[in-house]
């Protein structure tokens, strides 16, 4: 370990660039060939993988970001997000590389416990829901509710998911899961949670 490592709250390998001024918190762990830049926000327990960028993006806590990412200027993960291998956020609508718009950057914004798949897109502008799940290799060109489980080109909802993962069977407007109990009140259009307490048993519908 990099002798300069023990004086930080945070691990960062010693081929990663941290440029004065970034802000990064405890137990974070940041990896091979890293460069966070002078006004990333980076919160505690977050891993960064091999190979990321991060620009004046603000991540929240326990955020897992796979290798090969690259979190741009105005891109906001909140607490829990998983970001996949590859995956590509972009933060200009019509980039030309001799205009100069860095004043049109366009904010995107990953809700909390969201998960964002092995090479997908998300075009910049949107807000993925709170939990939602974006399948492997998605382009995503509009916001995606809460809950949803969303693939394909542009990205489509084919369902729900649970807040572990899992995927949600609908029963008469109401699900269940099987795995950790949560209870969702279901709607063409929406996926809300209910207390686990108010669980029902949905074979008895």
């Amino acid at each position: 370990m990099n002798e300069a490592n023990l004086k930080l709250p945070y691990f960062a390998h010693e081929t990663a660039i941290i440029d004065p001024g970034a802000k990064i918190g405890p137990r974070t762990r940041i990896w091979h060939w890293v460069h966070v830049c002078a006004n990333a926000e980076i919160g505690c327990d977050c891993s960064l993988g091999q190979n990321v960028f991060i620009g004046a993006a603000k991540i929240g806590n326990n955020v897992k970001i796979q290798n090969n990412v690259s979190v741009y200027d105005a891109v906001v993960l909140e607490d829990n997000v998983f970001c996949g291998p590859s995956m590509v956020f972009t933060n200009v609508i019509n980039p030309r590389s001799h205009i100069v718009r860095k004043h049109e950057y366009k904010p995107t914004l990953v809700r909390q416990g969201a998960t964002i798949g092995a090479n997908a897109v998300i075009v910049c502008g949107l807000t993925i829901g709170t939990f939602a799940m974006i399948g492997a290799g998605a382009v995503v060109t509009r916001d995606v509710p809460d809950f949803a489980l969303v693939v394909g080109t542009p990205a489509r909802r084919i369902g729900w998911v649970c807040q572990c993962g899992l995927r949600l069977d609908t029963l008469n407007g109401a699900a269940q899961c099987e795995a950790c109990g949560w209870a969702y009140s279901i709607s063409a259009s929406s996926c809300r949670p209910v207390s686990p307490a108010h669980c029902q048993d949905l074979s008895k519908a």
